[in-house]
């Protein structure tokens, strides 16, 4: 008993640190123009917990990086006793997805129905949408607003990756490669502008139809060639510029083909100061420091679930990358579970039974 009593004590003491670090964080003054972070109201309770269920979702298989590094990260940093990670796959249909949906309300309408699903079907702590095509309509749908469960979306995490490196840096620039959705929202350049950062800093090039290159091959040659010809019309459009610039991946997809980015920019002499990719950074709330080897050890499983068929060849383009990073999820994409019925997206007929 005396001994269950010191850990109870060692324990509130280290979660009291990390919440006092948390809210450090969210206290550090800003620079002027900057928009104050406050921490969520959910978070301490959640880290304050021995297991956590997260689902991660995405329009497509990009998100999939977000979870082998939480895997690894989890299982490492032992910050919870279990954890319990299931990637959703919220593509609704073989040809087309969100990006061919019109109008913006109907995008809204059917990813409202795909996280009622989450949360019915998997009853988690957390949902985190690791997609920022996704990411700008989670604001607008029904579910998000009634707060029955957390929604972190990616958009915050690469905004503040782009303005750590402008702040202060008014001759640099920074490329916003996204999907057209995304661009066309301009939720990421919004909410740099409302950070104090210069309009003109700011370069935004969609790049439609890339994540389907990048599933079906992202070290092929097609996607190769896809990723210079967007490069190319990024920087013609661009005035001419000679100070610091970075490029940001705001697309989960992107960040696999890196290669392929550095060399379209290094083959036309451009130097990058840093590409900037927030998969990697997505679930670091989750593991304080303060709280990390919390656990003589975390079990960690990973699972992944869509109701449309995934090709073999995404599953081997996607699953050579993750190998790297994390073979449970790769195992994870090689067996994942098909489900046609994860989530109703249609409206129904005149007359039909909803």
């Amino acid at each position: 008993m005396k001994y269950r009593l010191r850990e109870r004590q060692t324990f509130d003491k280290r979660l009291r640190t990390a919440m006092l670090a948390l809210l450090m964080l969210f206290l550090i003054p800003l620079p002027a123009g900057a928009q104050e972070r406050s921490e969520p109201e959910w978070l301490p309770a959640l880290l304050e917990q021995e297991s956590i269920t997260i689902v991660v979702t995405d329009s497509g298989l990009g998100g999939l990086s977000v979870v082998a590094d939480a895997v690894e990260k989890f299982r490492q940093q032992r910050v919870f006793k279990q954890v319990d990670i299931i990637f959703f796959n919220a593509l609704f249909r073989d040809q087309g997805g969100y990006n061919s949906l019109h109008p913006r309300e109907e995008k809204i309408r059917v990813f409202n129905k795909a996280l009622g699903s989450m949360r019915d079907r998997y009853d988690p702590d957390i949902i985190l949408v690791a997609c920022n095509t996704l990411s700008v309509l989670v604001p607008d749908t029904e579910f998000a607003r009634s707060a029955a469960v957390p929604v972190v979306g990616i958009v915050d995490n690469g905004v503040e990756q782009i303005a750590q490196y402008l702040r202060d840096q008014p001759v640099a620039k920074n490329i916003i490669f996204a999907t057209q959705t995304t661009v066309d929202e301009g939720t990421h350049k919004n909410l740099l502008l409302e950070q104090g950062i210069e309009n003109e800093q700011v370069v935004t090039q969609a790049c439609p139809q890339l994540t389907q290159y990048i599933e079906q091959g992202y070290d092929s040659p097609y996607t190769e060639m896809l990723i210079d010809a967007y490069v190319d019309e990024a920087l013609t459009g661009m005035e001419q510029h000679s100070g610091p610039l970075t490029v940001s991946f705001n697309c989960t997809h992107f960040g696999y083909s890196l290669a392929f980015w550095e060399q379209a920019f290094a083959s036309r002499g451009v130097e990058v100061t840093a590409f900037l990719d927030p998969n990697t950074q997505m679930t670091d709330f989750l593991l304080p420091a303060a709280l990390q080897t919390r656990y003589p050890q975390s079990e960690v499983t990973v699972k992944a679930v869509s109701m449309i068929d995934i090709p073999p060849v995404s599953q081997d383009s996607i699953g050579r990358y993750l190998h790297a990073v994390s073979p449970a999820t790769e195992a994870a994409l090689r067996n994942f579970e098909l489900n046609p019925e994860l989530f109703e997206w249609r409206e129904p007929l005149s007359g039909e039974a909803r």
